[in-house]
């Protein structure tokens, strides 16, 4: 078959007994965070700021990571079932053999977890007195690398994949079934990094703007390519099927337009001494 590639990775790395395994998502995840502190730990030296505040940062960020996403996923995607099983947004669990087993958080929505980033970055800037945009600038480099990671690490599940294409290429997720689809973990997986690429330069680059305007392109660029993406994605629920934009798609917006916002605010001209935002 010319062009296709048949993708049939076991998700689990290391296996260490039936109840305890190591996966490929794990792994790429924690290793997108580990790229992202250097990057951000580089960025500090370069600037003169300390960076003892860093690992607390990144507590910060992992914890508005997993809740915003959770809540996202449970709020936007499945609401009418979280609704009336309300324990089970943080402890999912199911009966099984007359047993309940802990069956693990399978439902998250980077929609949300984008807002729970943004929420725990806000809580611990007025915690230790930083400036909000000036620390938003500069994580919004190294994020996109770590939600790189993530779509790699749902390439490795063979997840979140996206609609078959005409037969003649595409990437057939064999753990699925037989059939040729787009990659589209790996469309937004190198999205991203290119992104954080462009953030990265402007970084060095830029002058005179004020701060967020790097923020604002960050989320700006993210969203909107998730929104073109999700053109080739399957749906993730029943429901989605006859909308004529997906959730993710909707959930695009809010962010497009106040990334938008403030690259306008960036492009204002800057006082002498810039307010604590």
């Amino acid at each position: 078959m010319d062009g296709i590639f048949v993708w049939d990775a076991n998700p689990t790395m290391v296996k260490i007994s039936h109840s305890f395994q190591v996966g490929y998502y794990g792994v790429l995840f924690v290793t997108g965070l580990i790229i992202g502190y250097f990057i951000v730990q580089r960025i500090y030296k370069r600037e003169g700021v300390p960076t003892n505040q860093l690992d607390i940062i990144l507590l910060h960020i992992v914890a508005g990571t997993i809740i915003g996403a959770r809540l996202g996923h449970c709020l936007f995607y499945e609401p009418g079932y979280f609704l009336h099983h309300p324990l089970e947004i943080v402890l999912p669990m199911q009966k099984m053999g007359g047993s309940w087993q802990f069956t693990g958080y399978r439902g998250l929505a980077s929609h949300g977890g984008a807002f729970g980033v943004f929420v725990a970055i806000i809580r611990y800037c007025y915690k230790y007195k930083v400036k909000t945009l000036w620390l938003m600038d500069r994580l919004a480099i190294p994020i996109p690398i770590a939600g790189a990671f993530i779509r790699f690490g749902n390439f490795m599940n063979s997840e979140i994949y996206g609609k078959p294409t005409n037969g003649k290429w595409g990437v057939v997720f064999k753990r699925a079934n037989a059939i040729p689809r787009h990659p589209t973990q790996l469309y937004e997986a190198f999205s991203y990094l290119a992104i954080s690429g462009i953030l990265y330069y402007l970084y060095l680059h830029q002058k005179n703007r004020r701060d967020g305007f790097l923020f604002g392109l960050f989320i700006a660029l993210l969203f909107a390519a998730r929104f073109v993406i999700e053109y080739f994605k399957e749906n993730q629920e029943a429901f989605e099927d006859g909308m004529v934009l997906n959730m993710g798609q909707w959930l695009s917006i809010p962010f497009i337009l106040g990334g938008l916002g403030y690259i306008a605010y960036g492009y204002l001209p800057k006082k002498n001494k810039e307010a604590s935002i």
